[in-house]
């Protein structure tokens, strides 16, 4: 489910009066926070409602997502809020199925701008590191009692100790859209402090079947490095790469209490 809390037409306009709402549609692919499409005769938007204490965050965000929108990325706005409630700027266009080559480029050229912005100090400096969303020994200390066999594969890890400046963590399928060969990425609340290696090994893990492993990584390098604040080589995006492996099949296992998601990102 994508919503925690039933809302009406008749609350939300109230919320948001100086808008006119024609329909409001829950969303069904979130799983932590409440998320409605708005829509109105000209536009759609996104309401949320953070279920959880992160409003410290959500200013910080708010002006990095402006920031990520002057320098030409597609982000979502935030435009109103109202009672706890914050509403955003909806992102055209379709979740990626196939990838396909320009889906790389795209995915490189928005994460080599992003990282040079978070290098640059007049971007807002991350409350945390990316890591601290997660209790990490917890979810070690769950899998080693109720799956040793993954806690042994997975229990090294290294990203906490990189800190180059704020990264998404999550660019997913499911956090873009595509509208053509244009790139849009949503979802910014729970980055942080991280590594550029591993935001670049989460986003091509995401996008690239094993049969192109190799062809998808060479891509991505030559475009990212053409215009990121760090160059990266193929031995450090490989390695980051089975390092975001590792952590997000962890987060699976304790998650979904069971093995079966975990399985395809580390066999």
């Amino acid at each position: 489910m994508g919503i925690k809390r039933v809302l009406n037409h008749k609350k939300v306009q109230n919320l948001f009066a100086n808008y006119t709402i024609s329909k409001i549609t829950p969303t069904t692919n979130g799983i932590v926070d409440t998320t409605y499409i708005l829509t109105t005769p000209t536009n759609e938007y996104i309401l949320k409602y953070y279920e959880r204490d992160i409003h410290s965050k959500i200013d910080e965000d708010a002006q990095r997502l402006q920031q990520l929108n002057a320098m030409g990325l597609h982000v979502p706005i935030l435009v109103d809020k109202a009672q706890g409630y914050y509403l955003y700027t909806k992102l055209k266009g379709v979740h990626p199925h196939a990838v396909h080559s320009y889906h790389i480029v795209a995915l490189a050229r928005f994460l080599a701008t992003m990282h040079t912005l978070s290098k640059d100090r007049s971007s807002p400096k991350p409350s945390s590191t990316f890591i601290k969303n997660y209790d990490l020994q917890q979810i070690l200390t769950y899998t080693k009692k109720h799956f040793y066999y993954y806690f042994s594969k997975l229990k090294h890890h290294h990203i906490i100790h990189h800190n180059d400046g704020f990264i998404h963590g999550d660019i997913f399928k499911d956090n873009t859209l595509f509208e053509k060969n244009t790139i849009a990425v949503f979802d910014f609340i729970d980055g942080g402090m991280g590594s550029f290696c591993f935001d670049c090994g989460v986003a091509l893990m995401a996008f690239t079947p094993k049969t192109r492993q190799k062809y998808n990584m060479n891509l991505f390098l030559k475009v990212y490095n053409q215009h990121a604040p760090k160059k990266l080589s193929y031995k450090e995006l490989a390695s980051c790469m089975k390092e975001a492996k590792r952590l997000y099949a962890l987060l699976r296992i304790n998650h979904y209490h069971t093995t079966s998601r975990a399985k395809e990102l580390v066999f």
